[in-house]
Formats: C-alpha cells, sequence, structure tokens
C-alpha cells in the first residue's frame, strides 16, 4: 500500500507542473469546444493535433490528447439539449430527453444534471482505473508474443461484433487497415513490400495523413453535402442547479450508469456511444413509469451522461495495463506513445510510471476544470453554437493540411491524405466505417510481430496458440463471438428508443 501512494504522489509531482497544468486545461478546453460545435468529433481533432505532440514529452502529450476526449463527453451535451443536435457521437441519446427539458424551461436543470453526473462518474472511473490498473497489471506481465496475438485477435473480432452497420462491411475495413499496415519494409527480413516502386512508401503509410483524410476531410465533405441548419433553443438558460427533487430522481441513475459505463468502456470496441446507449435502456426499463423518457426525464440525461464519461476513463485500462485500444480514439493515444518511442502494456507502468500516474492524477484536475468550464460558460458556449460552417470548414481543412505536411514536410503526406479524404467520404456515403480500418491498421504490425516471434518460438507449430491457457481463451472467445455475430445478423432489427 505504501508504494502505492508513493506512485499516487508521483502523480501528483507529475500533473501539477506548470506545463502540465497547461496541457490538461488545454486539452479539456478543446474538447469542450468540439463537443459543443455539431459535426466536430474528438478522433478528428485528436488527428489534427497529433503532430504537435512531436515537440512535447511523452506525458504531457497524452494528458492533452486525453483531456480531449473525456472533455469532448462533457461538451457534447451542451448541444444536444440546447440544439438536438449531438454535438459528439456519444450524446445522441441525451438529445432524447434534454431537448424535451430545455422546451419545457428546463435547460438549466438538464445542463446542470448533465455536467454534475460527467464530473461525479469521471471521478469514480479515475477511481477504478487507479485501483485496477495495478493488479492487472501483473497478470498481463505473464502474456507473451502467443498470448498477444490472440488477444488482438479478440479486440478486432469485438470490434467488428459491436459495429453499428454491416458485420461484413466492418470486417473488410479492417482487412484493409491490416492490408495498409504491411506496406513498406518487412520487419523480419527488411525486404520492401507493396510500396509499387513509390519511395514515400518504404517506410509505410504514416498514421496522421489517414486519419486526417478520414476522420478530418471526409467530415467537412459530409457535412457540406448535407448542409443542415440547426435551430438553436432560444430560451434563457437559467437555474442551473438541480433542485432536491431532481437529485432524487437522478442518483440512481447517476450510480447505474457510472459502473455500467466503466465496464463497458474497457471491453476492445465498447465505449462511450455504446455506453450511452445501455444506460437509458437500463434506465427505462427499471423506471416506474416509463412512458415518461422522450418527454424530459432527468433520469434519461443523467445516466447516459455518467455512462458515456465513466466510459471514456474505462477505456484507459485496456491502453494502459495491454497495451490494446479499446476504441479508435484510444488507438490514435496508442499511436501518439509508439510515435514516441515507447510501447503500451504493462511494461509501460512499471517502466515509466510517471506517465500512468501522471495522466491519471491529471484526469482528476481535469474533470475539475471542466465542471468550471461547463457550469459558469454556458452563455459563451452557446454563443459558438452559431458559428457559421462557411468560416468552421476551411479552418479544419488548413490544418489537417498542416498537420500532414509537417511530419516529413511532404507534399506527398498531403496526397495520402487527399486520397483517404475522399475515400472516407466514401465509405460514410455507402456507410463503411472507419474505426475498424484505423484501429486494424495500428493493431497490424503488433498483431504480425506476436504471430511471427510464436511460430519462432514454436518452429512453425501452430498449436502454440492452443496449448497456453490465456491465449486458447481468446481465440475460443473469439470463435464464439464471431459465430453469435453471424447468428445476430439473420435476426438484427432495429429496437426504437421511444
Amino acid at each position: 500500500m505504501a508504494g502505492f501512494f508513493d506512485q499516487f504522489y508521483l502523480g501528483f509531482q507529475v500533473a501539477f507542473t506548470a506545463a502540465n497544468v497547461f496541457y490538461c486545461f488545454m486539452g479539456v478546453f478543446i474538447g469542450t469546444l468540439i463537443g459543443v460545435l455539431p459535426g466536430i468529433g474528438p478522433v478528428g481533432t485528436i488527428s489534427l493535433l497529433l503532430p504537435i505532440t512531436y515537440g512535447i514529452n511523452p506525458t504531457s502529450a497524452v494528458i492533452l490528447l486525453a483531456g480531449i476526449y473525456y472533455g469532448a463527453q462533457y461538451g457534447g451535451s451542451t448541444t444536444s439539449i440546447l440544439v438536438n443536435i449531438p454535438g459528439e457521437a456519444a450524446s445522441v441519446v441525451t438529445c432524447l430527453d434534454g431537448y424535451q427539458m430545455a422546451r419545457q424551461g428546463r435547460a438549466g436543470p438538464a445542463l446542470g444534471i448533465a455536467a454534475f453526473a460527467s464530473f461525479i462518474a469521471g471521478t469514480v472511473g479515475i477511481v477504478l482505473v487507479m485501483f485496477l490498473s495495478q493488479p492487472l497489471s501483473g497478470i498481463a506481465l505473464k502474456f507473451g508474443p502467443p498470448e498477444y496475438f490472440s488477444l488482438m485477435v479478440l479486440a478486432l473480432t469485438i470490434l467488428v461484433y459491436l459495429s453499428h452497420g454491416s458485420i461484413l462491411k466492418a470486417i473488410l475495413m479492417g482487412c484493409l487497415g491490416i492490408c495498409l499496415s504491411l506496406i513498406g519494409m518487412d520487419i523480419v527480413t527488411g525486404h520492401l513490400r507493396f510500396t509499387f516502386g513509390i519511395a514515400e512508401l518504404e517506410d509505410g503509410v504514416g498514421l496522421i495523413p489517414i486519419v486526417m483524410g478520414l476522420f478530418g476531410v471526409s467530415e467537412v465533405l459530409t457535412n457540406l453535402q448535407e448542409s443542415q441548419e440547426f435551430e438553436i433553443f432560444k430560451g434563457k438558460v437559467k437555474g442551473i442547479l438541480p433542485n432536491l427533487k431532481d437529485w432524487a430522481d437522478s442518483a440512481g441513475a447517476i450510480v447505474r450508469g457510472t459502473f455500467l459505463g466503466f465496464f463497458l468502456g474497457i471491453l476492445p470496441g465498447g465505449g462511450a456511444i455504446i455506453a450511452s446507449f445501455m444506460s437509458y435502456a437500463v434506465e427505462k426499463r427499471v423506471a416506474k413509469d416509463p412512458g415518461k423518457f422522450g418527454r424530459g426525464a432527468i433520469e434519461g440525461v443523467a445516466g447516459p451522461e455518467a455512462a458515456n464519461n465513466a466510459a471514456s476513463e474505462g477505456a484507459f485500462i485496456p491502453l494502459f495495463v495491454l497495451g490494446i485500444p479499446a476504441n479508435a480514439i484510444m488507438a490514435l493515444l496508442l499511436g501518439a506513445l509508439m510515435i514516441h518511442g515507447l510501447q503500451p502494456g504493462p511494461l509501460l507502468i512499471k517502466e515509466h510510471p510517471e506517465i500512468f500516474w501522471g495522466t491519471i492524477v491529471s484526469m482528476y484536475l481535469g474533470n475539475v476544470m471542466l465542471i468550471i468550464l461547463n457550469l459558469p460558460l454556458i452563455g459563451v458556449w452557446i454563443k459558438l453554437l452559431r458559428t457559421p460552417y462557411w468560416i468552421l470548414f476551411p479552418l479544419v481543412l488548413f490544418f489537417c493540411a498542416i498537420g500532414s505536411y509537417s511530419i516529413n514536410n511532404s507534399i506527398f503526406d498531403i496526397l495520402i491524405m487527399v486520397f483517404f479524404g475522399l475515400g472516407g467520404y466514401f465509405f460514410r456515403k455507402f456507410q463503411y466505417e472507419p474505426a475498424p480500418l484505423i484501429m486494424a491498421f495500428i493493431l497490424g504490425p503488433m498483431l504480425e510481430k506476436s504471430l511471427r516471434q510464436s511460430f519462432l518460438m514454436s518452429h512453425g507449430d501452430f498449436s502454440i496458440f492452443f496449448t497456453r491457457s490465456i491465449s486458447a481463451g481468446c481465440l475460443i472467445l473469439s470463435v464464439l463471438i464471431a459465430l453469435s455475430a453471424v447468428f445476430l445478423s439473420k435476426y438484427r432489427r432495429v429496437i426504437p428508443l421511444r
């Protein structure tokens, strides 16, 4: 226990340096901002900001990017409640009852309970990450190449299973991501693969141009095509602090949403979106009067907001403990750490405790900052909602181009960005999700490396994956999940939330 408090104290020393406090504030501020503005998500924003993290130390980089992630969960509720348009995908469910509360003159309590539920769930989630990561990292130290290969197969299988659209399309996107990860020099033989004689591809395709194209450029193209006009709630926002009845109605929803969201956030492919939908379904199920949902039930705001914030904290466990990203945003954080020459996993906590504990403590600080940013500055966020897209979108494209070019000072990277931007637009148009591609692209080299190491250990004997209990368990679970996905795809139907 003494060692635990020593490491926690180390986290305070790291997080409360002037530089890291600044990066934490910038992260949660930018996260709140992009959560408030419809059409811009945390994935695209983190993609835009990845290049600037090259010039700062890894701890500050993770603190900044993590702040954007959980900060966006806070900001997304503001747009959902006031505009009936989710500023962030995980806030879709908040629209159902949040906007109805605003129309009934209760926009203040809706915004207030969303902020407080987010703060409570985020704080509890941080505590759970802090206490669960250490014992889990001890188990993870038993992992060898066969276990890592099987675990990554399981992660990709779960990702496909939890895809929102066609399972076949998700599989195809995952395969495309793995194929892209193979471009460049073979990690064992040193031979060039799939470069087609293009010198710029000898080091592989860069992560930054791909994600900026898929999530930045394609987002702009998609929004330009839709050209939606959002009606902003015109009423005066007052009475932000929820009353005693609001707290009584919301307390159970916050507790259930917190724990449900946290454990769903740990699952690869899960995360804030699924957690918020599951929380809403649970609250509707346990309610004495389910008919009030969709008509301004405060539980329908509190539960999902608690769930999506707790899920954003829980997603850090598989990243730090196993080196496996639970969702596309965690995949980008994994990429950021690898760019700095670090390999997330159990050895990261042991060899670089300042990164793990500094990030954990910065989340405490970030949650306090978010309460300050979200409650007193509601009026500022409402004004930002009126930012015209003819100003916003050119700026996004400009930063995408600068970010892609600045990595290698190469025009070729901008061409890659444009290529994947157009590709991302058509992926969205034909309902192919880009997240499986990104996760498979990042996991591809590790998947290949652990597979080859396993075969070297076993002299080419494939049975090594089944004679080791952890590896066999992961593969069997992957097969069961894949079979259930095929079975459910035949009987899948849309169940309306209201």
